[in-house]
C-alpha cells in the first residue's frame, strides 16, 4: 500500500507583476502541520527594465518564511526592518497582530539583467500568539545548520529534527530541511523515525523514487503516515521535506490574513481598507483590498 495520501501539482497564480507556481493552500489539502501557503518563486530571468514590484500588504496570525536559490529582494516592514535577502539566507517575520511590508528588486540591480528563483511561506500561528507584537530575523546563510551524510547534502531551514535545530525562530513543533543529491548515483533516504505530525516532500529538480513510482519536479507529496518516509533520491535532485504538529482548530485564510477567528479577519480587512495598519518604512505604496474581498464574508 502507498504511504502517499495526495500529489498536489504546481499552480500558476499571479502576485501582481510576477507569476508563482502556487503549492498551498489546494482544495483538498489547506495545509500540512502548521504550514498553510507555499509559493514557488521562478526561475525567472529578468530584464533590465523589468523587476519584482509587491507594494505594502498586510498580514495577521502568521510567520513568513522568504528563502531564495537565486536572487536578490528588498525587504521593508512595518516594524522598522529595511534589509536585502539574498540566496541561502533566511527571512523570518512574524506578523502577529498585525504587520505590513513590501518585496522588491534592491536598487542597484533596478536597471540591470537579473535573476530570481525561491520559495515563499506561510507559517500559521498558535492560537495563543496570533495577536503577538510583530516581529523580523534575518538569518544569515552560514548560520543555516547544513551536513553531509551518505553523500547527501542536508540543510536544516527551520524547525527541530535529526538532533539538529534551526536558529529561525518558530512557534510551533515544525521541520522544513532541504535534501540535496549532487552525484551521478541513487541515493536511499530514509527518515520515518524522525518526522512528526504531518509531513510533505516537495520536489525542485530532479526525480525521486517511492515504492516503485517516480515522481517529478514541481510536486508536493502527501504522506499518510510521517513515520514511513522511505525513497530514493535520484541524481542531481533537491527535494525539501516539511511538516510539523497540527493545530487542533482549523485556520481560516483570506488573502493575506490567517487566523482561528473569522471575526479577526473581517476586522483586519476593515482596518487595511481604512488605512489603520502601521507603515512600512521608505515604501509609500499600498496594495488595495481585492475587489472579489471586499463584500465577500466568510461563513
Amino acid at each position: 500500500m502507498s504511504n502517499i495520501q495526495m500529489i498536489i501539482e504546481e499552480r500558476a497564480a499571479d502576485i501582481g507583476n510576477f507569476l508563482v507556481g502556487r503549492l498551498l493552500p489546494f482544495s483538498q489539502k489547506r495545509s500540512v502541520g502548521p504550514f498553510v501557503f507555499i509559493d514557488h518563486m521562478g526561475p525567472a530571468a529578468l530584464k533590465d527594465y523589468e523587476n519584482l514590484d509587491v507594494p505594502p500588504h498586510p498580514h495577521i496570525g502568521l510567520s513568513t518564511l522568504t528563502f531564495l536559490f537565486e536572487g536578490s529582494i528588498m525587504h521593508r516592514d512595518s516594524i522598522g526592518t529595511e534589509i536585502e535577502i539574498k540566496e541561502g539566507a533566511v527571512n523570518w517575520m512574524t506578523a502577529g497582530k498585525a504587520v505590513a511590508h513590501s518585496e522588491r528588486t534592491p536598487e542597484y540591480m533596478r536597471a540591470s539583467e537579473k535573476n530570481l528563483h525561491g520559495l515563499q511561506i506561510w507559517v500559521a500561528l498558535p492560537k495563543e500568539l496570533e495577536d503577538m507584537e510583530p516581529e523580523f530575523c534575518h538569518i544569515n546563510k552560514e548560520d543555516i545548520p547544513s551536513w553531509k551524510d551518505n553523500r547527501v547534502d542536508y540543510k536544516l531551514i527551520a524547525g527541530e529534527i535529526l538532533g539538529r535545530k534551526s536558529p529561525v525562530p518558530v512557534y510551533s513543533p515544525l521541520y522544513f530541511l532541504e535534501v540535496k543529491n549532487t552525484s551521478q548515483e541513487d541515493r536511499e533516504i530514509i527518515l520515518g523515525d524522525y518526522l512528526f505530525g504531518e509531513s510533505s516532500l516537495y520536489i525542485l529538480e530532479g526525480n525521486i523514487e517511492s515504492e516503485g513510482n517516480l515522481y517529478n519536479p514541481k510536486q508536493i507529496l502527501i504522506a499518510k503516515d510521517a513515520k514511513f518516509c522511505h525513497f530514493v533520491l535520484k541524481p542531481v535532485s533537491t527535494v525539501y521535506i516539511f511538516g510539523g504538529e497540527p493545530f487542533p482548530e482549523p485556520r481560516h485564510i483570506y488573502w493575506n490574513f490567517v487566523s482561528s477567528e473569522k471575526e479577526k479577519i473581517e476586522a483586519a480587512k476593515t482596518r487595511w481598507e481604512n488605512h489603520e495598519f502601521p507603515k512600512v518604512i521608505h515604501d509609500d505604496g499600498y496594495v488595495p483590498l481585492p475587489p472579489q474581498h471586499k463584500n465577500l464574508k466568510l461563513k
